[in-house]
């Protein structure tokens, strides 16, 4: 167990009082090795999980899913819980994500949407104008999202402080591309052109969901979550200056609020052009994909912050001795440096094989990476 100085240390408590009760809470969690890392504390071993840990790959939650849709899983917090900890069970990895979706809080704004077959979300009332934006509700996430929080409580005592719990959001500009473009997309030219031509408009969008992020994600720290992960998937799609302009003011406003409560990583894809805005905007733990060298990313967002990543997730699906060659070659890369979490670039393909994925885990844990 890391000294009481080191929680200290870093700014961790945000220069907040607390209850000697509390600290001590604060100091038995802090035994994580995640948490450790997310403090720039040095450990023995990397730790590592794995985004869409919890999914498609697994036969176990394969099981489960014939039985139910996606929406039902997500609402029923004892099925969410349950596959949430599967890949805790089976990979032991080192912390477990919340098993949700980055939609969920359209219910309560009032976006009707469903899930197909081979295509995703598919957006029913999809953002289109100005008055569109008025009518979005905000709301209070204790009341509208409490399945999510009572999968989060439930998990909590489950795992009984051993394995820390990742809570997520989608990022606001993230969020928007669904509402524009009424589901996925792969040029994002419905989005753009409301964020060029409306931007009145993108500015009411952006904020009102920042609103709703905020408040989500405190609502998840509260419930027991120890870090949360904004989730910024489709940001790589912009231009450095245009994510300045119009993404990063708002991304920065809910990382830095939601920092005074709790650790938080912030993830991107495509974005390796610029990482040092992604870094500017702020997070605890910036996520990073495989497009740019570990080493070279660290370089650019700044050693005073930890990072995530960022091996390839078609690399699970190359021979376990080339496997084990990428694998190896980002711990080098991260040169026992403390505050690298090792994790996918984006999330486990359904194709992953499971052993594929224990390899991993055996490999990182068995890398010694302290002094």
């Amino acid at each position: 167990m890391v000294k009481f100085s080191l929680i200290l240390w870093n700014g961790r408590l945000k220069g907040r009082k607390q209850e000697f009760e509390e600290d001590f809470h604060t100091l038995q969690k802090i035994d994580s090795c995640f948490l450790a890392a997310c403090q720039l504390n040095q450990i023995p071993t990397t730790p590592i999980w794995f985004m869409r840990q919890a999914g498609r790959y697994l036969p176990e939650y394969r099981k489960i899913r014939e039985k139910y849709d996606l929406l039902t899983l997500c609402k029923t917090p004892d099925l969410a819980a349950e596959i949430s900890l599967q890949p805790v069970r089976i990979l032991k990895v080192d912390a477990a994500i919340l098993f949700a979706d980055l939609l969920l809080p359209f219910i309560p704004m009032g976006i009707e949407f469903q899930f197909e077959k081979d295509e995703g979300p598919v957006i029913k009332n999809r953002i289109q104008t100005a008055e569109n934006v008025r009518t979005l509700r905000t709301f209070n996430p204790e009341d509208d999202l409490n399945y999510v929080l009572e999968t989060i409580r439930i998990l909590k005592n489950e795992l009984e402080e051993k394995i820390p719990i990742i809570g997520f959001a989608g990022a606001p500009f993230t969020l928007a591309t669904y509402l524009i473009e009424g589901g996925h997309s792969r040029n994002f030219i419905k989005t753009q052109q409301f964020m060029y031509y409306e931007p009145a408009a993108w500015k009411a969008l952006m904020g009102k969901l920042s609103q709703v992020i905020i408040s989500f994600l405190k609502a998840q720290l509260k419930a027991g979550a120890s870090a949360v992960q904004l989730f910024d998937s489709w940001a790589g799609v912009l231009s450095p200056s245009d994510y300045q302009k119009f993404v990063l003011p708002y991304s920065s406003q809910i990382l830095q609020e939601v920092s005074e409560d709790g650790f938080i990583i912030h993830f991107s894809t495509g974005t390796s052009g610029m990482l040092d805005l992604i870094s500017k905007a702020g997070g605890d733990i910036i996520s990073f994909d495989w497009r740019i060298p570990l080493d070279k990313a660290w370089k650019i967002i700044g050693y005073n912050k930890g990072i995530q990543g960022n091996l390839n997730p078609a690399a699970l699906l190359a021979d376990p001795k080339d496997l084990k060659i990428e694998v190896e070659e980002i711990l080098k890369r991260a040169n026992n440096r403390p505050g690298h979490i090792f994790n996918l670039g984006h999330g486990v393909f359904p194709e992953t094989s499971v052993d594929q994925l224990k390899r991993v885990v055996e490999w990182v844990k068995t890398y010694r990476c302290g002094p």
